[in-house]
């Protein structure tokens, strides 16, 4: 009743059209959180196939099933608890993202990338403890302990200025780290979002993650416009139909009616695949409040809500005779499109539900 259908040359395309728009900065596939729902060892091969240069995750267990997998690409993870196995790391020859002075210290014999905090305030070494950190890594790779590969860090996507405040930050320290003779071969600044919107922050290397699967990493960046396209369709068939008085409280739909508030009748229908509707849908669109998801439902929703939304509303329309409204062209305001709501979307007739066998109300009835 219920299936994730991923579409791996999706993410090999997405990965060649990504290549292409930041050359000559090289491309770090992110697969961490099980290949963002997508599989592991799928999403890491399909990456490579598509031109990754390297591959990304967040944990060292993470790193370590692709080793087991075969895949013997370069890896960088950088997301460690205290007890983290770093000599495992080492002899599986993945690299280690370092966030703290403990953490260099531990790394004997590993590849690393230095990270500083710039403004994200999750991880990385704190400005005030940099100077020292890189003098100590310098000190480390002349004496044969470990080789410092990469100097690196994450943005807080929180506007351009922010990002360009971010960017002299990062300039600094890689000054810093040259300063205390320390020779990084790649500079990683930019994400996904970034490294489409920024191309200051791109510098010799850029971790893309969601872009990767074809959803857009912030709301104004148009990911259609680039030739990308969702890797993941999650569907599910139509399980009931009920048919719910006006006025009526209602937990049927899978939540996706709370409530019938019109004066109208409303058709409800279930899935198996979840219990709630995406929020953005429930809060922006009546039509998903009334039981058919909006194009902003859709659009702006996670991978599995994407095309969860999709595909009901062609289930729906099957069932009740709806006719769904085609998707707003992109806008760049920075805010979901306006959707149309599910009375409008099918005003020019009226039809049958085959779940009840009653006349939908016309346009001039559904009215409040």
């Amino acid at each position: 009743m219920r299936e994730a259908r991923i579409d791996l040359s999706a993410i090999r395309d997405n990965v060649a059209k990504i290549r292409r728009l930041v050359a000559p900065a090289r491309v770090l596939a992110v697969v961490k959180a099980n290949g963002y729902g997508h599989g592991l060892e799928l999403a890491a091969r399909a990456a490579l196939e598509g031109g990754a240069d390297q591959l990304g995750v967040a944990d060292l267990a993470e790193a370590l099933q692709l080793r087991a997998a075969g895949i013997d690409a370069p890896v960088l993870a950088w997301l460690h608890a205290p007890d983290a196995d770093f000599d495992a790391a080492v002899d599986a020859g993945i690299e280690i993202g370092v966030s703290s002075r403990e953490q260099l210290e531990r790394a004997v014999g590993a590849v690393v990338h230095l990270k500083i905090d710039t403004g994200l305030s999750r991880n990385g070494i704190p400005p005030a403890d940099w100077d020292a950190a890189v003098a100590r890594a310098a000190e480390l790779e002349r004496t044969g302990v470990l080789r410092v590969r990469g100097v690196w860090s994450h943005l807080a996507n929180a506007g351009a200025r922010e990002t360009e405040r971010q960017r002299r930050r990062f300039e600094d320290a890689v000054a810093a780290a040259r300063a205390a003779g320390l020779d990084p071969e790649v500079r990683h600044l930019a994400a996904s979002e970034a490294a489409i919107a920024a191309p200051a922050t791109r510098y010799d290397l850029v971790r893309i993650g969601i872009a990767m699967y074809g959803l857009p990493p912030a709301e104004d960046v148009d990911v259609a416009a680039l030739g990308l396209r969702p890797a993941m369709e999650l569907a599910a068939s139509v399980a009931a139909v009920r048919r719910v008085p006006a006025g009526r409280a209602s937990r049927t739909a899978s939540c996706i009616a709370p409530s019938a508030r019109r004066r109208s009748r409303s058709c409800l229908w279930a899935t198996p695949t979840g219990c709630r509707a995406p929020r953005r849908a429930r809060r922006r669109s009546r039509s998903a409040a009334a039981g058919i998801p909006s194009s902003a439902g859709s659009r702006w929703t996670s991978a599995s809500s994407t095309w969860a939304t999709r595909t009901w509303r062609s289930a729906i329309a099957s069932w009740c005779g709806a006719t769904p409204r085609p998707e707003h062209p992109p806008r760049r305001t920075g805010r979901p499109p306006p959707a149309q709501s599910a009375t409008r979307s099918s005003r020019a007739s009226a039809r049958v539900c085959p779940g009840c066998r009653r006349e939908r109300p016309r346009a001039d009835d559904r009215r409040p």
